[in-house]
């Protein structure tokens, strides 16, 4: 099932062996040790998405101190920020007579259209005052272009713009990346699996994620997730000391 098919559907709607070679290490009673190869991506704990936001998810805010508690266990960590215009094609705003959860055809395929969020340099744009992630070396922003979405932390919503963080952690000797934050079913989702895409290790850490499951898009991200090979984990599995 295609990624986009993820967004029409919205609208309408066991650890894997080998893992010392993935970057990190296993430990009894099936804990994960991230080694100097695994990368935690923290995707879009942005005031927007988070209680009182322009776009909240529901219990947005427990991502929080689970990937706080997470933090510390990983050497690499990238945080991403959507990041959008005023007017951006995305929101339901920009076009006569639409409503927010609505869609319309861009030239990249159906697009949702959301309530104004995440509007560049505002606060609602900030990440969440209380997430500390101190170590991260990179921040991705994400959805600047005007007439393009963008859900992935690695490429926009045409499937062909790359972002540059897949050439990043490669550079940097990264195999396996572990996606957490905002929301599981739309940038959660797309992140993991162009991770898989880019060649990639990937995991998605349940608890450290929250879902908008518009209309079923949440079974229909994990289903389509498990189809690209990304596992699902729980941060319980993740040794943190």
């Amino acid at each position: 099932m295609h990624r986009r098919t993820l967004v029409k559907s919205a609208a309408g709607l066991g650890l894997a062996s080998g893992l010392g070679s993935l970057g990190f290490n296993a430990f009894a009673a099936g804990k994960i040790k991230p080694g100097a190869k695994a990368a935690l991506i923290v995707v879009d704990v942005q005031n927007c998405f988070l209680d009182g936001g322009t776009l909240a998810v529901k219990g947005g805010n427990e991502v929080i101190p689970v990937i706080n508690a997470l933090a510390p266990a990983f050497e690499n960590i990238v945080v991403t920020q959507d990041w959008h215009t005023a007017g951006h094609a995305s929101f339901a705003s920009t076009y006569s007579g639409k409503k927010p959860f609505e869609t319309t055809k861009l030239s990249y395929g159906t697009q949702v259209l959301w309530p104004d969020h995440c509007v560049q340099g505002t606060d609602d744009a900030a990440l969440g005052k209380d997430l500390k992630v101190p170590t991260a070396q990179l921040v991705i922003r994400k959805g600047f272009h005007k007439d393009m979405d963008s859900y992935s932390a690695f490429e926009e919503a045409d499937h062909k713009t790359a972002t540059g963080l897949a050439g990043y952690l490669k550079a940097r000797g990264i195999k396996t990346v572990f996606v957490t934050g905002l929301a599981t079913d739309f940038c959660v989702a797309w992140t993991a699996m162009d991770a898989r895409k880019a060649g990639f290790e990937a995991y998605v850490i349940e608890d450290a994620t929250r879902g908008i499951d518009l209309n079923g898009s949440l079974a229909a991200a994990w289903k389509q997730m498990t189809a690209k090979g990304v596992k699902r984990i729980q941060s319980a599995d993740i040794q943190t000391a």
